[in-house]
């Protein structure tokens, strides 16, 4: 944008009827063009309109240290932890890949750390010199969400063939979850016949977005989960300004009009699904 309003808040939406969850969330990230709003501030918003539970995502080793510790400070948190594939590259140059990993999963053992992830693959923005120590630690992350009997949260960027491989050849946990669902149609059909859940974020607002809404069409909604990926992925009519967990009604009302469903009782599945996949708050 070039007429300032990225640095702008959009207002907030209607209230949805029942609550829900914002499957994931980075509330650690502030994007530069954005305002700074308090954590306690960020969660009251959500509250306002419907959104009381969130899953807070740290995908580096910083983040990961800083959600460990956040989760016990607000009960409206649970919290992921992973290396994210981006970040693998990096350690495996560094040479500590393994110690990082390992700490994650000493991290993991807090009762309110769920999730492990968002692991997986990105082709999109690391070159082919990247793809096996992505796919390494990905390995190593599968393993360690089944060792510890956590959610498997999928960070899938350009990787469709190889994260659906991987996850086969190594056997998915029994609650994993493609964060951020960015395939089509028939990804989705093959990810619901292997149990994994789908969940839908800003994107499947946007009106390129056609192959998403297909996507949530042919997903049952006991297999459906809804996120913000905040700070990113801002849902339509705010896109390009920075996102946050209280926009989440808008991608929820978007999806229930794709699913030709009430609001209320998209709501009430999204918040049952998400309670079974990751237990209560």
């Amino acid at each position: 944008m070039t007429d300032g309003r990225a640095a702008e808040r959009p207002p907030a939406p209607d209230r949805l009827p029942i609550a829900v969850v914002d499957n994931h969330c980075h509330l650690d990230i502030q994007r530069d063009d954005a305002p700074f709003v308090a954590l306690q501030d960020v969660l009251d918003e959500a509250a306002a309109v419907g959104v009381d539970r969130l899953v807070q995502i740290g995908c580096d080793i910083g983040s990961a240290r800083w959600t460990h510790g956040i989760v016990d400070e607000h009960r409206a948190l649970l919290g992921g932890i992973a290396i994210h594939p981006n970040e693998a590259p990096k350690h495996e140059r560094a040479g500590d890949l393994d110690a990082v990993i390992d700490e994650i999963a000493t991290l993991a053992a807090h009762p309110r750390i769920r999730v492990i992830g968002e692991t997986g693959l990105d082709y999109y923005r690391t070159g082919p010199e990247g793809v096996a120590a992505q796919q390494e630690s990905f390995r190593r992350h599968i393993a360690l969400a089944k060792e510890l009997d956590l959610v498997l949260q999928i960070h899938d960027r350009d990787a469709h063939e190889d994260v659906l491989r991987i996850l086969a050849e190594e056997g998915a946990p029994e609650r994993t979850v493609m964060h951020c669902y960015s395939g089509d149609m028939e990804m989705a059909r093959e990810c619901v016949r292997r149990g994994y859940y789908l969940s839908f974020a800003g994107t499947v607002t946007f009106r390129s977005a056609k192959d998403l809404r297909n996507a949530v069409a042919v997903t049952p909604v006991e297999h459906l989960l809804v996120e913000t990926d905040a700070p990113y992925l801002t849902p339509t009519p705010h896109r390009g300004r920075a996102n946050a967990p209280y926009l989440l009604p808008l991608t929820v009302r978007a999806m229930a009009e794709t699913l030709s469903t009430s609001v209320p009782q998209l709501c009430d599945a999204l918040s049952a699904t998400s309670e079974t996949v990751y237990g209560p708050w």
